[in-house]
């Protein structure tokens, strides 16, 4: 009888740092675990890898001065709007600095009360009092006079104001406007750099083809600016800050890293064990009200295992409707015998019902993300026994 069924592990590494053999590293600490504790690989384990160290450890790293380079050679007017940046000391503001030292004056436009992944910029209260709504365009005088200096209630920070600073500190004009549309930015400029994240493309095509000579900030250090670190698909999107004149980009390399890592431990094992690189989780805090995904992808490489969704019943469905009359051994026998029938795609049927359409790797970067975290926990592999198992796997 089994009474386990998925099983996470967070692995510990040594610190990782530029250079090094990630793979070797990976394979040699779950080996080390597997000494240390016991267990044994099977068959459709799965191993997850931090974006953080596989951006390290590739190297992959741009400066400040690079990202000026770069929306100088896009931007010949320095003078440009940046629509819809993320609210974040971290995952922007060095981008921030970037921009402002390649440009003589910022128009920055930002969405409200939130941006795009829940950081807030008023209260929310007071909005519903005044005079504006959600389609309003607000100016920085308007925003001052009605919102006052709001103070994020989790940083204590004003991000206007710190972004102001920022912005200023590198010899560049700005000019704050607060509006949920973006078109509203081509009151101010023709030039357009647009920094949203899941939304990036579409809102690029919007503003080119209303004339805007526009650049995506996946677009910004896409390619090496004097032998720079760059990502040819995302550029700036994913990166995060490293010092106060560099920034760690979204890894590039992921994919020669995951098929390495499972033909060595295919090697080792025999077992067929799926491998891939995870970032942001896919979840949203309903305290903070922040949605976790600031990353491009949760996942932005992994072997092929581990394409598509989830082809599971509900158990809970099952129990209340077919087998309401069952108890106890011959309810469970009859759900495993249900699984063990179930078509091989239950896309539509009502037996899905409540069982939340993901993709795998979306999932799996969740559970992971919340297993490493980004702090002190020194876990930046994980390792995941029995996700594909079910009831019926005994």
């Amino acid at each position: 009888m089994r009474y386990v069924g998925t099983v996470v592990r967070g692995i510990r590494t040594p610190i990782i740092k530029e250079n090094d053999d990630l793979a070797s590293i990976v394979v040699d600490s779950l080996m080390n675990a597997k000494e240390a504790e016991g267990f044994e690989f099977k068959d459709k384990d799965i191993v997850a890898i931090t974006e953080a160290v596989v951006g390290i450890s590739e190297g992959n790293y741009v400066t400040v001065d690079d990202v000026a380079k770069d929306v100088q050679n896009k931007f010949p007017s320095r003078n440009i709007g940046v629509v819809n940046p993320i609210l974040s000391r971290n995952r922007f503001s060095i981008v921030l600095k970037g921009i402002a030292r390649g440009m003589d004056k910022i128009t920055l436009q930002t969405s409200f009360p939130a941006d795009e992944v829940g950081n807030g910029i008023l209260d929310e209260a007071i909005l519903k009092e005044s005079e504006f709504h959600l389609g309003s365009t607000i100016s920085e005088e308007e925003y001052k006079e009605t919102f006052g200096s709001w103070i994020h209630p989790f940083t204590g920070i004003n991000m206007i104001d710190f972004y102001r600073e920022l912005i200023e500190s590198e010899d560049c004009e700005v000019e704050f406007v607060f509006s949920n549309d973006v078109r509203t930015i081509l009151d101010y400029t023709n030039d357009v750099l647009t920094c949203d994240i899941h939304t990036r493309e579409a809102t690029t095509k919007l503003l080119g083809s209303l004339g805007a000579n526009v650049y995506g900030l996946y677009q910004v250090m896409a390619e090496p600016i004097d032998g720079s670190g760059f990502n040819p698909d995302y550029g700036l999107l994913g990166s995060n800050k490293a010092t106060e004149e560099k920034l760690k980009l979204f890894p590039k390399t992921g994919d020669k890293l995951v098929h390495e890592v499972q033909k060595r431990l295919i090697d080792l094992t025999g077992k067929q064990i799926e491998v891939m690189v995870y970032g942001d989780g896919a979840f949203k805090d309903p305290v903070g009200k922040i949605w976790e995904l600031a990353d491009p992808v949760v996942s932005p490489a992994h072997t092929e295992g581990l394409i598509g969704t989830p082809n599971e019943i509900k158990l809970k469905y099952v129990s209340d409707n077919k087998f309401a009359d069952l108890r106890g051994d011959e309810l469970k026998e009859a759900i495993k015998e249900e699984i063990r029938n179930k078509d091989k795609d239950l896309t539509g049927q009502m037996i899905t019902e409540g069982t939340t359409p993901r993709v795998l790797t979306d999932l799996i970067g969740s559970l992971c993300d919340l297993t490493s975290g980004s702090g002190d926990k020194g876990t930046p592999v994980v390792f995941i026994q029995g996700y594909f198992d079910n009831l019926a796997n005994d």
